[in-house]
């Protein structure tokens, strides 16, 4: 057999897996190698490959890599819970959603975790790490499946596989527990060498390395605020029985899609009410600073929150940062040799203070835009004195970065955190991620308002993600108010409009296997049209018919 590895000829007369080819050059690795490549294919590292392939492989610090030791961390997790309460329908946990590098976990059956039950859940964990137990991946026929997890009390994914056109789905054993795996797992448990488990509220958080430093745990940070919003929208979505993606299918298939729509918009109008109501509220209040990663909806909701404050007698003035940046070519550069605007030294920030001070102080100041086709900044004539009932509705990537506004009292600024902080899973054990909701999203409107190829933008995605790690995310527990800005509908309706662009991807793309696993994860839900949303909805400003210039 000839295979050739990292590009070089191998010669080998015994099958070998990838596993063992993996062990034959891990050396020229920097971590854990996790996955193999071969023939433009990912594959596990207990399959064989075939005579004449091409092999090269991925690590825990890839993204594919990462996602996978994550997974198999879960499914390691989940094993050892039902270990310690004596049966996997005794021991069922719910993996809710990410806070930092955590994953929080609650308890489902009435199932008690104490300090206790999460010592001992570590504990057999560790055990089962050191014992280096294979994950056995076979395909089950469908109703076989069905009723396997049936009898394991695991109903969510029963009702999940009633919407899967195969006939088999892939079941992974680990020590005779079964589980289903939305993706690839790594060979045995012994590849999982870095967690930990804590006990938190009711349930537990699992902690794990970021991709950045696969091997390494940082200490816990905790995010009250961001826990307590994913709390909340977690609880509504339980309160309307869809926990689940099965459930959401199950709306639709029931026809009741257009209620929940109208539901949850109103709850989201009744959201906005309130953080108006709080603004208000504060007298001294001149400046409304709104923040949020890519793909939020900030400019949906800027102009809600706008009408809102109208409403209660207030008159808002829209202002992006962006018009406050610097002029291009003194823009700062990142690794790359890219322009970094995302850095806080991409704005001008001694103007933007001096500026809004002024506006303070009652002065007629005149207001920039920013020329993104001649990367400079101009002033055109545009005016703005603040008189009493005027305030000012900020928008930009730096908004809870008190650097920005320095020179500004702290009682003349109320600061919200935006985001689409996903709270629906795929079943109880696969959560979504909620960084992927927001690529559908952006994908979706640069290809209607840029004409952005989806490959582009899998392609800028990284570079994005980077920015906010570094100018949003260390901020958010700073915000006043924190707004969840996603609909537990709209991965239904991004759908319809996303699969085309993906599919538009070809194989030999470096952005094809990401392009492929978004197409796996969509295709788990049922598509649905977007005509029953209202036009201002904060889904419009990604698939288009908003009432606001977006």
């Amino acid at each position: 057999m000839t295979i050739t590895v990292n590009g070089k000829i191998m010669n080998t007369q015994e099958k070998l897996t990838f596993k063992q080819l993996a062990e034959k050059v891990q050396e020229k690795y920097s971590h854990r190698i996790v996955l193999a490549v071969s023939n433009g294919k990912i594959k596990e590292l207990f399959k064989e490959p075939v005579d004449k392939a091409e092999v090269t492989f991925l690590t825990a610090q890839d993204k594919i890599g990462h996602d996978t030791y994550v997974r198999s961390a879960v499914m390691l997790l989940m094993k050892a819970a039902a270990d310690v309460a004596g049966g996997p329908d005794k021991g069922m946990l719910k993996v809710e959603f990410s806070v930092g590098h955590g994953l929080y976990c609650s308890p489902r059956n009435g199932l008690v975790v104490d300090t206790e039950f999460v010592k001992k859940v570590k504990l057999r964990m560790q055990e089962l790490a050191a014992a280096k137990i294979p994950y056995v991946k076979s395909a089950w026929p469908t109703d076989e499946a069905i009723a396997l997890f049936k009898s394991q009390g695991m109903h969510d994914k029963v009702q999940l596989f009633r919407y899967r056109r195969g006939s088999y789905i892939n079941v992974y054993c680990l020590d005779g527990y079964y589980d289903y795996n939305y993706g690839y797992m790594v060979p045995d448990t012994g590849y999982l060498t870095c967690f930990d488990v804590i006990p938190y509220e009711r349930g537990l958080m699992m902690l794990l390395p970021s991709a950045q430093e696969p091997e390494r745990l940082e200490p816990f940070e905790e995010r009250q605020k961001l826990f307590s919003t994913l709390v909340s929208s977690t609880k509504w979505g339980e309160q309307i029985g869809i926990d689940t993606v099965g459930d959401l299918n199950d709306k639709i298939c029931e026809g009741d899609l257009a209620e929940l729509i109208l539901v949850q918009e109103a709850l989201q109008e009744s959201r906005i009410g309130d953080i108006a109501e709080d603004i208000v509220s504060r007298p001294h209040v001149k400046f409304v600073m709104i923040a949020g990663p890519s793909s939020s909806g900030k400019t949906t909701f800027s102009h809600r929150l706008s009408i809102q404050l109208k409403a209660r007698g207030l008159k808002p003035h829209p202002i992006a940062v962006d018009n406050y940046f610097i002029d291009r070519d003194r823009t700062p550069k990142d690794a790359d040799g890219k322009y970094n605007f995302e850095c806080l030294e991409a704005i001008d920030v001694k103007q933007f203070n001096e500026d809004m001070c002024a506006l303070l102080e009652g002065k007629t100041v005149e207001m920039p835009t920013y020329n993104f086709k001649t990367g400079k900044r101009e002033y055109n004539g545009n005016t703005l004195t603040l008189k009493e009932e005027d305030i000012l509705v900020i928008e930009g990537i730096h908004g809870l970065n008190d650097q920005m506004s320095h020179a500004l009292p702290v009682d003349s600024k109320y600061k919200i955190y935006i985001s689409a902080l996903t709270f629906l899973n795929v079943d109880e054990h696969n959560r979504i991620p909620t960084t992927d909701g927001r690529l559908l999203r952006r994908m979706v409107r640069d290809a209607r308002t840029r004409g952005t190829s989806a490959k582009q933008t899998i392609a800028q995605w990284p570079s994005v993600r980077r920015g906010e790690e570094e100018n949003i995310f260390p901020f958010q527990e700073s915000a006043d108010a924190m707004f969840n800005s996603v609909l537990i509908y709209e991965l239904a309706v991004l759908k319809t409009y996303a699969e085309p662009l993906l599919y538009s991807i070809k194989k030999e793309d470096p952005e094809y296997f990401e392009a492929k696993r978004l197409l796996k994860f969509l295709d788990y839900f049922l598509g649905v049209s977007s005509e029953n949303l209202p036009n201002n909805s904060i889904v419009r400003e990604f698939v288009g018919g908003s009432c606001f210039r977006v």
